[in-house]
């Protein structure tokens, strides 16, 4: 069974997020700049099957588009000119950041770790998919 990708856009940094060949469990894969990512999902798809590309739509919190989503919507143009063949699916992705700074602090991570900013984009990419994981069983 095919993988599915999720992403965290942001200017500087995409958390990505997989599912395990059975799209059971969604676990963090990697943080990559923007200007590297159509290379690296190239690459990625070389070794292994996607079936769909999930994405956080960000959204304030009266459901409005943040201040961020002109950059995901372009980063789904871009997406979807070099990969046609694979679908995209958007995901509310409020709070996924918080939720995933506050797994970090409660982690036991030392400091140093928990500053991590890429940890932060991975995690919320995870949850990202995790959410669309739920969405799909109900």
């Amino acid at each position: 069974m095919p993988r599915i990708l999720a992403f965290d856009y942001g200017t500087k940094r995409i958390g990505i997020a997989v599912t395990d060949p059975l799209q059971i469990i969604a676990t963090g894969l990697e943080t990559i700049h923007p200007k590297d990512i159509i290379e690296y999902l190239k690459n990625y798809l070389l070794r292994e099957q996607v079936e769909a590309f999930v994405i956080g739509d960000p959204k304030q919190l009266n459901g409005t588009p943040s201040e961020s989503a002109q950059h995901v919507v372009g980063f789904s143009r871009t997406l979807k000119k070099n990969f046609p063949d694979i679908p995209q699916h958007w995901i509310d992705e409020r709070f996924t950041s918080k939720i995933a700074q506050q797994a970090i602090m409660q982690s036991g991570l030392k400091k140093m770790d928990r500053q991590n900013k890429e940890r932060v984009d991975t995690i919320a990419a995870t949850l990202i998919l995790q959410y669309f994981m739920e969405s799909r069983r109900y």
